[in-house]
């Protein structure tokens, strides 16, 4: 058995008595120490703990040693760590005769978190709902009788024509009304392209499809069950490494906000890409699922302006207005227009048609850019605030891929990301650490982060949601703890 005493240097912390014993190695020791310290009284909430270096010289361990114990015991509720307070025994902590009665009272009920801060939705509390009902309306009254009868699968060619106009207009899109498809969003596009829709089948285009070394899991899992082997490029400050493109069917790519890392493709290799579609006779599936969210540059036009037979340009208002209307478009190269009518069926299944009319007509009267751009206002805000609460709570985290989008990416030191994530849920803040996005099968490190959604929130609970998140982070110690493990 171990026994340290644990003193209190210049005032800073409390004298302890821990016990580093048992198996597990010396981390494990002291994180029981610890634990049982709080949790038998002897540590009361407040009590403010040694600094790492301090700690560390006193037990004789390495203070990553330290800095692991008092991350875990972050993450679990059992600590609190501010920048400039320290780290705590946190309030909420009991002493074991009150954890025994909680315990026999049964288990506490579980509630959803307090503030969203997970990327892909935007604030629900903004959606015009006065605007859209104008357009509803105003769609309504107007429709023709044929509205009411069976959908035509491509859409309705007033919601075509008026995203022709719009997106060459905002997105750099070249295209006319009968080479876009109505769907219902992205997801939908894919299963429409690779045989999923409707349960199955031979789809419009096949793997291997090459896709980003960094993106959402959810895509992956469905390109999966549709049978299609994805294919992980590289990433870079300069986007995805089109460069190791090879035999590949088709390449997946988000080439005007890479998701989730941030920053668009360059120019160099958005013609890159193009010629190797040209050269294999592939083709590029373009996701601009976020393109009208631009702050500190100018916007960047969709990849498909350079050569509209070699790209599919997908887009939706899920990010723009909300999921719930359920509206997206493929903008397609002519070969594959009537192969996507044919996987679509004899009748539209998917996108209501009411709503398909009402698009047209808040994309035609203007309310759907001004909205974009109230939004827009609203979230340049909401991320400089995000950026200000870090820049004085937790200024060693850099904060990267703000540039446009509805999401920012907190680079975290190395093995902090997991940790990070725990005390996050413990504040109460749901949200996603950069890890989960990273493709299995990439050689790949984007290293440790955290994906923070500053979107969904709305105005009333975003200062809240800061506050718990800025809590959350792992303290400056973290970034000058020793490289050797205790």
């Amino acid at each position: 058995m171990d026994e340290s005493w644990v003193n209190s240097a210049e005032g800073i912390g409390a004298d302890l008595h821990l016990e580093l014993s048992g198996p597990g190695g010396r981390r494990a020791a002291l994180i029981g120490a610890l634990r049982e310290a709080v949790r038998s009284g002897r540590l009361a909430p407040g009590t403010r703990l040694p600094p790492y270096r301090s700690l560390a010289a006193d037990l004789g361990v390495a203070r990553n040693t330290v800095a692991d114990a008092y991350a875990e015991l972050v993450a679990e509720g059992w600590l609190t760590a501010r920048q400039g307070s320290g780290t705590r025994v946190a309030k909420r902590a009991e002493p074991l005769g009150h954890a025994v009665r909680v315990a026999r009272q049964g288990p506490p009920r579980t509630r959803g978190p307090r503030h969203d801060l997970r990327q892909g939705t935007p604030d629900a509390s903004s959606f015009p709902r006065a605007a859209w009902l104008t357009s509803y309306r105003r769609a309504l009254q107007q429709a023709p009788n044929e509205v009411f009868g069976p959908g035509d699968p491509v859409g309705r060619v007033e919601l075509r024509e008026a995203l022709t106009e719009y997106l060459a207009r905002a997105r750099g899109v070249r295209t006319e009304p009968g080479r876009i498809v109505i769907c219902s969003g992205f997801a939908h596009a894919l299963r429409l392209l690779f045989g999923q829709d409707r349960g199955g089948g031979g789809g419009v285009l096949r793997g291997p499809l090459a896709v980003e070394a960094y993106g959402l899991g959810f895509h992956r899992q469905l390109l999966r069950a549709a049978g299609v082997r994805t294919v992980p490029l590289p990433l870079d400050e300069h986007g995805a490494r089109v460069d190791g493109l090879g035999r590949e069917r088709a390449v997946l790519l988000t080439p005007a906000h890479q998701f989730p890392t941030g920053g668009p493709l360059d120019p160099e290799r958005r013609a890159a890409v193009v010629d190797w579609a040209r050269a294999r006779g592939t083709v590029i599936l373009e996701d601009d699922y976020d393109g009208e969210f631009r702050y500190d540059r100018k916007p960047v036009g969709a990849v498909q302006g350079l050569d509209p037979e070699r790209v599919i340009f997908i887009g939706s208002v899920s990010k723009s207005l909300s999921p719930a209307v359920r509206l997206g478009w493929m903008v397609l190269p002519e070969r594959y227009v009537d192969e996507v009518r044919a996987a679509k069926g004899e009748r539209e299944a998917w996108a209501s048609v009411l709503d398909q009319l009402s698009l047209a007509d808040f994309l035609s009267s203007g309310s759907y850019d001004r909205h974009v751009r109230r939004m827009r206002q609203r979230y340049r805000v909401r991320r400089d605030r995000l950026v200000a609460a870090l820049a004085t709570h937790a200024p060693h985290v850099e904060v990267t891929g703000v540039a446009a989008g509805l999401h920012a990416v907190l680079r975290l030191p190395a093995g902090t990301e997991r940790s990070a994530v725990k005390a996050a849920a413990w504040q109460g803040v749901a949200l996603e650490g950069l890890a989960e996005f990273r493709h299995p099968e990439t050689d790949m490190a984007a290293g440790d982060g955290l994906v923070v959604g500053y979107a969904t929130p709305s105005e009333h609970a975003y200062a809240a949601a800061l506050d718990a998140l800025c809590a959350a982070l792992p303290p400056e110690e973290t970034l000058t703890a020793d490289p050797g493990r205790g």
